[in-house]
């Protein structure tokens, strides 16, 4: 099933994060997203704008998303770019609803 087409589910903990083997054969269908290898390894992505609207306008769909989904970015807003973040805290890693919500955070682009 296309990543897009999933939902979010809670995540309580209990499951082993995603290694990065595990995550590889999905970044290459992503867009533009990075793996980083640190003690809580996470999904980053910096889109860029022309503007400060436009990253206005962007991190609002993302929030709006994020919501929906019940899966929360970390987001850093800038004047014409912004960096999203995703990793799963009960996991102290990746789920595979970090993979979901990159998915569908590119197809907002």
């Amino acid at each position: 099933m296309d990543l897009k087409e999933k939902k979010c589910v809670p995540c309580e903990g209990g499951i082993p994060p995603l290694t990065f083997e595990q995550v590889s054969p999905y970044l290459e269908e992503l867009s533009d997203w990075e793996y980083v290898e640190a003690e809580v390894p996470f999904l980053r992505r910096t889109c860029k704008f022309r503007n400060f609207r436009g990253s206005w306008e962007f991190f609002d769909k993302v929030a709006a998303l994020a919501e929906e989904e019940g899966h929360h970015p970390d987001i850093l807003v800038q004047w014409n770019r912004v960096t999203l973040t995703l990793t799963t805290h009960a996991i102290k890693g990746l789920s595979e609803n970090d993979l979901v919500m990159a998915a569908k955070i590119d197809s907002l682009q």
